[in-house]
């Protein structure tokens, strides 16, 4: 047996943060991984779908603009080159040496749990290490895709976000299954990069349901100017694929056949807790780890379990796994410390005001705190201002096909935000803004006062306000 203060598992960017910080503060750290240290988000999500898209926003860019226009199609092999050096070539020896550098010791395995504060890693050799922890053991595994159970469709080996975002080449024919931000952002990439034909196969009547209606309207429209068929309403009900890496064969619940190169899979995700061990600790298997807002599960004698990241369910979003990294870390030296546990900014509150999130389609999805139905559905006095944001002179200076809108839900009774969703090309850099102000719940008055510059996108907070009667 091996006896560390503090058991990490999962080595994504949560576990990540959170072993740095808990080396950082003293305290001796293990973290086991069964991939490649860095995670989902590094290797086969954030960072390499983003590289795709890049291109894609940025000829979207040179269309908008008068004077300018691109001398040929997008490089694709170029693009996918790219991509290869952002995630390294798929090697983790750099994030490796960080761990290393940082103090913590990594361990490559898959670990579950054994028992109270006890991690069994199988190895690749099919050897079994035991660790220990004194103190803590913090869960980090992250999520997985769903695979619907559609006739066909496992055996069709179908892409998930990895296969995605790992592509060889280019499909000449792509269906997508689903309407959420994977499936946009993917579609778009792959008919941006060359993709003939793209269909998106939609169970709904909406993309992007987890936000403001508008924002899916806007996507789906500018998806539909790029050439991808969407079909509300339809789902695929058998999948046929007689020869690996061939035709496959989607047929639809409403009759209809597509045919395609490749399908791909993006009907949501869930808590990666599969064999890890949770039935030994008195918790549930195969469902996520509920915490409270120090990140410690609930239902564990001694309050020794942790769980930060997709593997709660709380928000299934790399920056606010890192941010419950933070706390959790911070709330565990404490413990070790004898220091109280329950001072402000050692507690989750980021979740319950609302995390900020970002579809980097083109137009971009920037959200961040309650939308205007969840905030109405939560018993809040609500008002709501919106604005074209190609009214600002900021927005209008960025072409004269640019299109954008920004609405904020405030709660009348406090005249604080209690939302904010900006739609436009290149919106991404505007959310951190009203995440402070939704965050901080910042006044509206307070807000008069922040004087955006002139001419830029950020005029759209004054317009906001003249909307609202300031």
């Amino acid at each position: 047996m091996e006896d560390f203060d503090v058991i990490v598992i999962g080595a994504g960017p949560a576990g990540e943060v959170a072993a740095g910080r808990l080396a950082a503060a003293g305290l001796s750290t293990v973290i086991v991984e069964s991939e490649l240290a860095g995670g989902e988000c590094s290797y086969w999500a954030c960072m390499p779908s983003k590289a795709l898209l890049r291109p894609v926003d940025l000829a979207g860019e040179v269309g908008r603009v008068t004077g300018l226009r691109l001398a040929g199609p997008i490089d694709a092999g170029a693009v996918l080159a790219r991509r290869d050096a952002v995630v390294s070539q798929y090697d983790d020896a750099g994030q490796a040496r960080w761990l290393d550098s940082a103090g913590v010791t990594l361990v490559r395995g898959a670990g579950r749990l054994a028992g109270p504060r006890r991690v069994e890693v199988t190895t690749a050799d099919g050897g079994v290490r035991t660790l220990v922890a004194n103190h803590a053991v913090v869960l980090a595994t992250g999520s997985r895709s769903v695979i619907p159970p559609v006739a066909g469709l496992a055996a069709a080996g179908p892409w998930t976000n990895r296969e995605a975002t790992g592509a060889r080449a280019i499909p000449e024919r792509l269906v997508v299954i689903g309407g959420g931000v994977v499936a946009c952002e993917m579609a778009q990439a792959m008919r941006g990069l060359g993709s003939r034909e793209v269909t998106m196969l939609v169970r709904g009547g909406d993309l992007l349901t987890r936000m403001e209606p508008f924002a899916g309207e806007m996507v789906a429209r500018s998806l539909a100017d790029q050439g991808v068929d969407i079909r509300t309403h339809e789902s695929a009900e058998k999948v046929e694929r007689p020869e690996p890496g061939g035709e496959v064969t989607v047929r639809l619940a409403s009759g209809g056949t597509v045919r395609a190169d490749e399908i791909l899979v993006a009907a949501g995700r869930r808590s990666a807790t599969d064999d890890l061990g949770l039935a030994s600790v008195g918790l549930p298997e195969s469902r996520p780890v509920e915490v409270d807002d120090s990140m410690r599960a609930t239902g564990v004698a001694d309050g020794w379990l942790y769980a930060v990241g997709d593997v709660n369910g709380r928000a299934l979003l790399t920056h606010m796994g890192k941010y419950q990294a933070r706390a959790a870390s911070d709330v565990i030296v404490a413990r070790v410390r004898g220091e109280a546990d329950d001072r402000p900014g050692m507690r989750d509150r980021a979740d319950r005001a609302g995390a900020p999130q970002v579809v980097f389609t083109d137009p971009q999805v920037c959200a961040v705190g309650r939308t205007e139905a969840q905030a109405r559905a939560e018993g809040f006095d609500v008002r709501v201002v919106e604005h074209d944001m190609e009214q600002v002179a900021g927005g209008y200076l960025l072409g004269e096909g640019y299109r954008g809108k920004a609405k904020a839900v405030v709660d009348e009774r406090r005249r604080v935000l209690l939302g904010v969703t900006f739609v436009a090309p290149g919106a991404a850099e505007l959310l951190h803004a009203a995440t402070i102000a939704v965050t901080s719940e910042v006044t509206l008055d307070d807000l008069w006062h922040a004087v955006p510059s002139y001419p830029t996108v950020s005029e759209v907070w004054l317009r906001l306000l003249e909307a609202y009667g300031l």
